[in-house]
């Protein structure tokens, strides 16, 4: 048995995001192997946490920049850290380092911040250079709708403070396959400090609605999530428009949690256009729609809500954005719905699938083809094995890691001084 911490960014969240249900799903595999687990995070309360304690994890609060942190954790002497997202290592890692120095440490990135940054970075100078045109010329050009985060660069700062916190990490667990390449082929991060851990689905258990049982199109996620709430104004600005031409009768039902204002102001009911907001259950909602769409123009990882339809027979409509580490080659003819590039190519797809019962049909087993291919293809060590190796000896194993070395020596220096002098500052006042 070993004690496993794990810092959490945020509670974990599993009604609200696919992130929550990964962090809860990765919980719950450490408890699974037998292990002690204890949840601290510095983020506040929050009414949709998941029920640690029914779980028998212990959970507490902890501050930023402050040396208490290292007391508790020197009382805890965990065997495993685990870090949730790169600003967290960025926060606790060098004081787990100097506390409890055995410890294996471990990054759980959920995806790549970095990633989805540059993507998102790419979008934002295209939607300049649209706005730019329309003042111009007095129409706009015309965008496919996820062309321009094929644009990203790579190699941001933000990219280097993300691929740091990966080095400096004894294992990191990845998302994606896609990230897991961009990662060893383009970062040149070794092999061994990585882990292929994908989203973790409920299996398929029961079944689904059929064609005629179902009705409307759904989309759904966090608003707090960039991508999710760019991707609700661009069905409203475009994308539903088109859908709502070929398909007068259909409406469109937006599920999320923490809407803001500036969402609810969209709700439309005479345009077929609602916005419900929280979801008490994601899977009912999927289940009973005939469609779901996700016109996503930038992001990275796995998309939960996609795996989640898929495992309720719902076709996708998405971009090669929301369908990326799920079918990195899917086209219209692979794909359990559609890939589409435009509001027109999104209406033409809604169209077929809405109405035709065969068509219908025939997305949805493929969907759950594909689902069962993503399920099915995961590393053959389990987790468990993998830190088991590690923990035969934490020093040998490190010892074969020369960039985690050069960068324990070189860096994290400023953010171990800038804490210290802001728990100094706080001292004095």
């Amino acid at each position: 048995m070993m004690q496993v911490v794990v810092i959490g960014y945020v509670w974990p969240e599993p009604n609200s995001s696919a992130a929550g249900q990964n962090m809860l799903a990765l919980i719950k595999q450490f408890l699974s192997y037998g292990h002690n687990v204890t949840f601290m995070t510095a983020a506040t309360d929050s009414i949709h946490k998941a029920d640690l304690d029914n779980l028998g994890v212990s959970s507490e609060a902890v501050a930023l920049n402050c040396s208490s942190f290292n007391e508790r954790i020197a009382k805890l002497s965990p065997d495993i850290v685990i870090f949730d997202r790169y600003m967290t290592e960025e926060q606790f890692s060098w004081r787990v380092k100097d506390t409890c120095p055995s410890a294996i440490r471990i990054l759980n990135t959920e995806d790549l911040h970095s990633l989805r940054q540059a993507r998102h970075d790419a979008v934002k100078a295209q939607d300049k250079t649209l706005r730019a045109s329309k003042e111009a010329s007095g129409s706009p050009l015309l965008a496919h709708i996820a062309s321009a985060a094929k644009e990203a660069d790579y190699n941001s700062p933000l990219a280097q403070r993300e691929i740091a916190a990966i080095l400096r990490c004894d294992l990191t667990l990845v998302i994606s396959r896609t990230e897991y390449a961009l990662l060893t082929d383009h970062y040149q991060v070794p092999k061994k400090q990585l882990y292929y851990h994908p989203l973790n689905v409920a299996p398929i258990n029961d079944k689904s609605p059929n064609f005629d049982e179902r009705t409307d199109i759904v989309t759904i996620g966090n608003f707090r999530h960039a991508p999710n709430w760019d991707a609700v104004l661009q069905l409203k600005q475009t994308v539903w428009p088109a859908i709502k031409k070929v398909l007068p009768q259909a409406n469109l039902h937006i599920y999320g949690a923490y809407p803001p204002k500036k969402a609810t102001q969209l709700h439309n009911p005479k345009n077929g256009f609602y916005l419900d907001g929280w979801a008490e259950n994601a899977h009912d909602v999927i289940a009973n729609a005939r469609l779901l769409i996700a016109p996503l123009r930038f992001g990275a990882g796995i998309k939960g809500k996609i795996l989640e339809a898929m495992r309720c027979e719902t076709p996708t409509l998405t971009t090669w954005v929301g369908a990326e580490g799920i079918a990195e080659t899917a086209h219209h003819a692979t794909w359990g719905g559609a890939i589409c590039n435009t509001p027109e190519e999104f209406a033409k797809h809604a169209a077929r699938l809405y109405s035709s019962e065969e068509d219908w049909s025939s997305a949805s087993k493929l969907g759950l083809t594909l689902f069962n291919a993503f399920e099915g293809a995961k590393e053959n060590e389990t987790l468990s094995e993998r830190v088991a190796i590690i923990a035969t000896d934490v020093d040998a194993y490190r010892k074969t890691l020369f960039l985690q070395g050069l960068l324990w020596h070189q860096t994290l220096n400023a953010s171990k001084y800038m804490s210290q002098w802001i728990e100094a500052k706080n001292q004095n006042l």
